[in-house]
């Protein structure tokens, strides 16, 4: 499983933010390609211990059960639910967003583990920066592929 912590992983993924431009379109879901990077920014947030949406009980009552769905191989179903404290739908700058997602993953690889949140996930709960690690990559893949890219 690929990882944000491996510096080859990172690459890739900064490699194909970069492939993105203002046009480009999504094959499922309701956000636009700005919206998504602020998306997978504010995600970038809570991994780096920034920001604390509280757990819902959802969460609570079956996160720790399925959380291998966060970290594992297998793609992420199309259109699930997200962290309501991340959806998006104001709109947002393209260039901007980019950016600034581009500096929150370079600056969380070269953090490295230790510096990762403590803080439990949301909906999964308590987390291992190993799993932090494979489920941003897991969670940015989705949203790139998302976007064709």
């Amino acid at each position: 499983m690929k990882n944000i912590f491996n510096q080859t992983d990172t690459m890739e993924i900064l490699s194909r933010i970069d492939k993105l431009s203002p046009n480009s379109r999504a094959q499922w879901g309701k956000m636009d390609v700005a919206q998504m990077l602020a998306h997978c920014s504010s995600f970038h947030d809570i991994a780096m211990g920034n920001t604390f949406p509280p757990r819902g009980w959802l969460g609570i009552f079956i996160g720790t059960f399925v959380k291998p769905m966060f970290y594992n191989d297998k793609p992420p179903a199309r259109n699930m639910s997200t962290i309501p404290t991340i959806m998006i739908v104001e709109e947002k700058e393209f260039e901007t967003e980019k950016v600034k997602l581009k500096q929150k993953i370079v600056t969380f690889q070269s953090n490295g583990p230790e510096k990762c949140t403590s803080h439990p996930h949301p909906f999964f709960g308590k987390l291992t920066p190993e799993q932090w690690g494979k489920g941003l990559y897991k969670h940015l893949d989705h949203h790139l592929n998302q976007f064709g890219v």
